[in-house]
Formats: structure tokens, C-alpha cells, sequence
């Protein structure tokens, strides 16, 4: 299995030809809250076709609409949790399925499994465990800390690898309530999870491109803590568009 990093939580796999985004987004989030990008972010046209995308939730960040439209077409094929359907039917999507926890969907090499996730703003999500032949792989969106770490263990462990968030971002929106809590996990936390879920590589996502206060303020020095943090697994870097091979 090819593993290649998109950008922000956007990750590609590739198994004997079947290609497999999840979460790719290149131009079309919501500028007035994440801010200008921190870093260079490349066209989706510069990746290769999917044969299937994968969204976690409906997040500006995370759901890119006009990109995946412009470069992919209306007809790619698009699995999402089953209560955003109906919006992504109206994003101009015609090819697409829903699935509840717990479900699963084939694509060719591909097996993936909707899993529990817990959303900061409380909008629907799923983590996406994905299987290939002897090949286990999550991708967590931009989950908080949740105790569904130990079942997924228990039906999919151990984790080949593991896509976990560590920016820890803190929203002060206006018109919005402020928690001052973290809307996502911290690298701490990514940690403890890598550990319950028996990872064999963590990556790191969902962090360095986004930084706008007051509204959205990324935690101090995500990655630099995360690396020094104690691990019995590998932690694996990748820049956008950086890649590489698991056997399949």
C-alpha cells in the first residue's frame, strides 16, 4: 500500500492501482475563520484519481466541494456518514453513499468501516478504518478524545497506522459560546491513543497550516511536543505531498 500525505487531514491510498482519498481539500474552506494557509497547499488535479473519497464530516477543512467537483467530477464515487447525505447530494454530488458505525463499504482492495468519532462543534463524524489484504489503517478526521479507542481496538487492532489530529485548536467565533476547550485532540492525546489502538506508525494531521486569532488558534508547538513525547511506535512526518510503502 502507497500512503501519501495530501494536506492538512487529507491522506491518499493506492493497493495494486485502487486509489483511496479521504478527507481531501485544497482551496475551498472557509478563509474568514481558518485564516490564510500557513503553508504551500497543491491543486487536488496534482494527486491521482480516486476511485473512491472518503469524508469524515462536513467541515470546510475537511469537505472541498468545488475542488473535488473541478477535478474529479460530479460521478466520483463518495462515502460519508449517513446523516450529511442530503448535503452532499446538494453540493452537486451524484454518486453517493452513506454509512452509520459500524458499516462498511468494498471498493476494490479497499474495506472501510465507519467508526466512532466525537466532533468538537457536535456535527456528525467517522473515523474511516480502512482494510487492505493484511494492511489496517484509521484515519480519525478531527476527532476529540473519546472512550472508543478500546472497542475499535478490540474489532480492528492492531492499528498498521494511525492518522491522528494534535493541533488541539481553541474557537472563539463570534456569536459562539466560548468552552476555551480544545476542539480536537492535542499530540498528548494522540499519543495515548496510537498506544490503546496497538499503532505501529502514528502520522501526524490536522495541524501547521491553520493558525488565525482570535478565532482559530492552533495549540503551542503541536509537532515539536508530539516528537518528544514517549512512544513504543514509530511517528512518521509527512510534508504535503510526502509519501510511502506498506506492503499490501
Amino acid at each position: 500500500m502507497r500512503i501519501q500525505r495530501i494536506q492538512w487531514a487529507g491522506i491518499m491510498l493506492e493497493c495494486e492501482g485502487e486509489v483511496l482519498m479521504i478527507d481531501p481539500i485544497y482551496d475551498s474552506y472557509q478563509s474568514s475563520f481558518f485564516g490564510q494557509p500557513l503553508e504551500e497547499l497543491y491543486e487536488l488535479s496534482s494527486f491521482k484519481k480516486p476511485d473512491l473519497i472518503a469524508i469524515t464530516h462536513l467541515h470546510s477543512d475537511h469537505f472541498d466541494p468545488v475542488s473535488i467537483r473541478t477535478h474529479f467530477g460530479r460521478n466520483v464515487r463518495i462515502i460519508v456518514p449517513k446523516q450529511s447525505v442530503e448535503q452532499i447530494k446538494l453540493a452537486g454530488f451524484h454518486n453517493v453513499t452513506g454509512l452509520e458505525v459500524g458499516e462498511s463499504f468494498l471498493q476494490g482492495n479497499f474495506e472501510i468501516f465507519a467508526e466512532s468519532s466525537v466532533d468538537g462543534l457536535g456535527d456528525k463524524q467517522v473515523s474511516w478504518v480502512v482494510r487492505s489484504k493484511e494492511q489496517t489503517i484509521i484515519h480519525c478526521g478531527d476527532t476529540l478524545w473519546h472512550g472508543f479507542w478500546w472497542k475499535i481496538t478490540e474489532k480492528y487492532g492492531p492499528i498498521d497506522v494511525a492518522f491522528l489530529p494534535i493541533n488541539a485548536a481553541v474557537v472563539r467565533e463570534e456569536g459562539m459560546i466560548p468552552s476555551n476547550q480544545p476542539i480536537c485532540m492535542g499530540p498528548e492525546q494522540a499519543i495515548a491513543a496510537a498506544k490503546i489502538l496497538r499503532c505501529k506508525i502514528l502520522v501526524p494531521i490536522h495541524y501547521g497550516t491553520f493558525h488565525n486569532p482570535p478565532i482559530y488558534n492552533e495549540t503551542i508547538a503541536p509537532l515539536h511536543r508530539l516528537l518528544n513525547s514517549q512512544a513504543d511506535f514509530e511517528i512518521k512526518v509527512l510534508k504535503n505531498k510526502e509519501d510511502f510503502t506498506l506492503d499490501c
